[in-house]
Order: structure tokens, then C-alpha cells, then sequence
């Protein structure tokens, strides 16, 4: 009996991650003689892929193609021919989760950061003010990719008093509706512990800018120093990119993690509808919209400005979902040719319009 066909309990590979889904993907690689495996890292076209025979190094030019968002990247599971050397990966499963952002470039090009997550933690520091803007953001990429977010405000305790320590926990989840945000101190232990059991029956990706002490949570986790750490800078709270590649760590208590290098740039990558569950309570009030196309601009019953002009809706909330929705449809009109007429469309519409009105506030008198 070969090893893949050992019960997913008592697997080599179950810290990893591997389970009766995996196991069942990986059947028809099973007869061809090659073997499963979970890519920890990845380097200059060659990977480290954990196997039940230990950690292998493997080519990954059979698995290199055009569309960067099939790369192989950190998480995948993998089918691995390990006879020759250098060994080849030969396959890559069929991913269930995918997180994605769009390249700093001017290509229109997504970049896949981590594969099959179950769990996207934000790591957003409180040695600096808050950035409920980029969380927003992170978030929205989060929810597209299909896995559970969670916020933890890292460096608790340079916050000691308890109240003020809870009203930035109040704003961060006022932001992320639906998400749990928890205060961890990697220095004092405070919430390790909790993370560690949120955390523990699945694969977990670590982001956020870099500063945000997420080498130093991934070291307070894994429950030694694997994770370089250097410090950073006292006048912006910025940090150096201590991590360098994406890395999948097993974890002591349970679960996996990868960490990542720190985020300069979050773009957003089709995240249509991250953007409509980090905004939820927007989108609930305009199904209660006169118009069911209502834009929240300047439209008579539209719910949105009068949950604005209640005070039940701040301002900062809208003013960022446009802003993302802006970003996103942006982003997609640069592959989707449809979009791009549609677009165009509605900005003659709205330009006829506007003119139209103009026109009708002068009385009617051409110019």
C-alpha cells in the first residue's frame, strides 16, 4: 500500500495539512509513481516541498505557466516525481483558496501570495495610528479569497490602559464587520494562546505592512526564534522586510503557517465581492434605496446619505467603499473588454445628464 493511500489521520503529511480532500485529489497521481507533497517555500523556479520522507528540493518546469496566477506558490499541494535528481514537480492540485493582489506593475497582472488558506490573519500594529483604510483593504482581499479574515492588533502592550486598549479594538471592529480582532503582545504572551487555538485546525497566512511584528507573532507561535526579527524605525513605526519569501511552518499546538514579507502595496485583484462583505452594512442600507441603481451620490431616498445624515453611517465608511469599488472596477475593466464598454457607457450617460441639468438651471438657454 503506498504511503497516499494511508489514512488522511495518520498520515505523515496530516500536520501539514493533508486530509481525505487532498487525499482524494491526488489518487490519479498515486499510480503514476509519484508521491504528494505541501510546498513550503518557493525560490527562483525551484521550490521546498514537505513530503512524508522529509523536506525535498524539486524543479518546478513542468509546472510553469503563462498566467501567473497558476504559478506555484506557497501552500500548494503537489504531485512530485522524487526518483531522479533533480526531482520534478509534476502537478499541482486543484487549489480551494487563492489569495490574491494586483502587481506594482503596469501590467494588469494578479499575484497569487499564498494557496489553500483557511484562515487570512491582518497583523495591523499599535505602535502606530491606525490605518482603518488599509485594513478595509486587506480585508477585502481576504473575503475574496475564501478564507476566514481575522485582525490582531499586534504590539498590545504598548497600549497598557485597558479602556483605550478596548476602544481601538471597537474601531478596528466596526470596520470589519463579521471579522474577530484580538489583541496579541508577542513580548508578554497576551493572546498567543487564543490565536494559537483560532488558528489550529488549518492553514493560516500572515499579512500586513512591514513593522507590524508578524515575525515576531510567528516566532511567539511556533514557540522559538525561526523567524529573523530586526526592529523598527521609532519615527514612522516602519519596518525593514525581515521576511523575504513566503514560508509554510508547521505549528506546534496544530494548524500551519505561512508567513510573508511585508506588504508596501495591497492592491486589489477582482475583489468584487471582498469589497461587499468588508462593507455589508452599506450594501444592506441600498437595498433600502428608492432606485435599485442608486449610485449614493445625490439620489432622492437613497438610504445610504440619510443613514450618513443620522450619524448611523460615518462618512470615512462610504467615502473608502467607493474608493475600492473605483479601484476594482478599474482593475477588472483593464482584462474585461465587456466592462470597459459598460463603463464608458455609464459615463456618457452621467455626462448627458449632467449637461442636461446644467442646461435646465440656466433656463433652457443653450450655450
Amino acid at each position: 500500500m503506498s504511503l497516499a493511500s494511508v489514512p488522511s489521520s495518520s498520515h505523515a503529511l496530516t500536520p501539514y495539512g493533508w486530509d481525505s480532500h487532498w487525499e482524494s485529489a491526488f489518487a490519479p497521481y498515486a499510480g503514476q509513481g509519484l508521491v504528494p507533497g505541501r510546498v513550503v517555500r518557493v525560490d527562483r523556479g525551484q521550490c521546498d516541498i514537505a513530503t512524508a520522507d522529509g523536506v525535498v528540493r524539486a524543479d518546478t518546469a513542468f509546472v510553469t505557466p503563462h498566467d501567473p496566477l497558476r504559478v506555484i506558490c506557497t501552500g500548494d499541494w503537489a504531485a512530485v516525481d522524487t526518483d531522479g535528481n533533480p526531482r520534478y514537480v509534476r502537478a499541482c492540485l486543484p487549489r480551494r483558496t487563492a489569495f490574491v493582489r494586483s502587481t506594482s506593475s503596469q501590467r494588469s497582472e494578479g499575484q497569487i501570495l499564498a494557496a489553500n488558506v483557511d484562515h487570512a490573519i491582518i497583523a495591523v500594529p499599535l505602535s502606530v495610528e491606525l490605518d482603518l483604510g488599509r485594513i478595509e483593504r486587506f480585508l477585502a482581499l481576504a473575503w475574496e479569497s475564501g478564507a476566514q479574515p481575522l485582525v490582531v492588533l499586534t504590539k498590545a502592550d504598548l497600549v497598557p490602559d485597558p479602556v483605550g486598549l478596548s476602544y481601538l479594538v471597537e474601531d478596528v471592529e466596526t470596520t470589519a464587520p463579521g471579522v474577530q480582532v484580538l489583541p496579541v503582545s508577542s513580548a508578554t504572551g497576551e493572546g498567543v494562546d487564543v490565536l494559537a487555538a483560532v488558528i489550529a485546525g488549518g492553514t493560516s497566512v500572515l499579512l500586513g505592512t512591514s513593522g507590524a511584528g508578524k515575525s515576531t507573532l510567528a516566532n511567539a507561535l511556533l514557540g522559538e526564534d525561526v523567524m529573523a526579527v530586526q526592529a523598527t524605525r521609532d519615527v514612522d513605526g516602519k519596518g525593514r522586510h525581515t521576511t523575504t519569501t513566503r514560508n509554510l511552518l508547521a505549528l506546534p499546538g496544530g494548524g500551519v503557517l505561512i508567513d510573508t514579507p511585508g506588504l508596501r502595496g495591497v492592491g486589489l485583484w477582482d475583489a468584487g465581492t471582498g469589497v461587499g462583505q468588508v462593507f455589508s452594512e452599506i450594501e444592506e442600507l441600498g437595498r433600502a434605496c428608492r432606485f435599485h441603481d442608486c449610485a449614493h451620490e445625490a439620489e432622492p431616498g437613497c438610504a445610504v446619505l440619510a443613514a450618513i445624515e443620522d450619524g448611523s453611517l460615518p462618512e470615512r465608511r462610504l467615502d473608502s467603499y467607493r474608493k475600492l469599488l473605483r479601484e476594482n472596477q478599474r482593475i477588472v475593466a483593464k482584462t474585461d473588454a465587456r466592462l470597459r464598454t459598460e463603463i464608458l457607457k455609464d459615463w456618457k450617460r452621467k455626462s448627458a445628464a449632467g449637461r442636461a441639468a446644467l442646461q435646465a438651471k440656466r433656463g433652457g438657454r443653450a450655450r
